[in-house]
């Protein structure tokens, strides 16, 4: 027998077939699970609201605001860009500045005592009373709403990015330069490293917020958006069409969450090996 044969006699390891299977179940662990959970929920919602007699202007059942959505897909469609743009530009202006800004207090000190309580305190005051402000200063476009998204998610990322980066040892950096690593070898292969899953944990919790700030600059003034929407059908008492703007908000709210997290397997790759065995 030679040794080809041994090779494909001797379990060497998991075959690609194992692999698949092994992907597709924590795939249906992932996915599977929330939805069998949605439908319960769904289902028992369908059939508690007639049994207890709920009025439909108060609360629909899912098929009547689902087959709403199916009927003004086209108006919701358009209506859900307007809110995806504020949100995506708000949240990525957010992103780009605070993670910088993290750095900066995190590796100089006069910067962090000038600056950061400024900042504490600017967090403090209530977006939905700055959002009014925005509407005299900008008008009711979309600058306002993007201001407003900026707001609610720069600080939960500049924090997470602060406390990322000044999570590196200071031993370790101190061998780092005892071996003549320049600045940028020490953040490339040092301080970005440990600082990503702070930060990632903190776009998580800002993707989330940017949803909320959309919606409060379109509640305080807007012509088009979900949260327009929102409005048009409580003040009409369209109580399908509040549940379908809703349903399409957190369909959207998801999937910008899962975005979120497939930059952070493809930016982390150790850490999804890491997970993943």
């Amino acid at each position: 027998m030679d040794d080809t044969e041994i090779q494909k006699k001797s379990p060497s390891g998991p075959t690609a077939a194992s692999i698949r299977w092994k992907a597709l179940g924590s795939a249906a662990s992932i996915f599977g699970t929330p939805l069998l959970t949605a439908i319960g929920l769904f289902v028992a919602w369908e059939l508690l609201v007639p049994a207890f007699d709920v009025p439909s202007y108060i609360l629909p059942v899912p098929t009547a605001f689902f087959a709403y959505i199916v009927e003004e897909a086209a108006l919701l469609w358009e209506h859900t860009q307007v809110t995806a743009t504020e949100i995506i530009w708000g949240f990525l202006i957010a992103t780009a500045t605070s993670i910088p800004l993290g750095l900066i207090i995190a590796s100089v000190k006069w910067v962090e005592r000038a600056f950061y309580p400024l900042i504490v305190f600017f967090q403090i005051i209530p977006k939905i009373a700055i959002a009014p402000l925005f509407i005299i200063w900008f008008g009711f476009g979309i600058t306002p709403k993007i201001l407003v998204t900026f707001l609610l998610c720069f600080f939960p990322t500049l924090v997470s990015s602060i406390f990322g980066f000044k999570a590196v040892s200071q031993q370790l950096l101190y061998i780092t330069q005892t071996m003549g690593a320049s600045r940028w070898q020490t953040f490339r292969y040092i301080r970005l490293p440990v600082a990503l899953p702070h930060i990632f944990s903190g776009l998580q919790v800002s993707v989330v917020l940017a949803a909320t700030g959309a919606i409060v600059g379109e509640f305080v003034g807007a012509q088009a958006g979900l949260g327009y929407l929102l409005m048009r059908g409580t003040a009409f008492l369209n109580t399908e069409l509040v549940f379908a703007a809703l349903a399409v908000l957190s369909v959207m709210g998801v999937v910008f969450s899962y975005l979120v997290t497939m930059a952070e397997n493809l930016l982390m790759p150790w850490r999804r090996k890491s997970v993943s065995t």
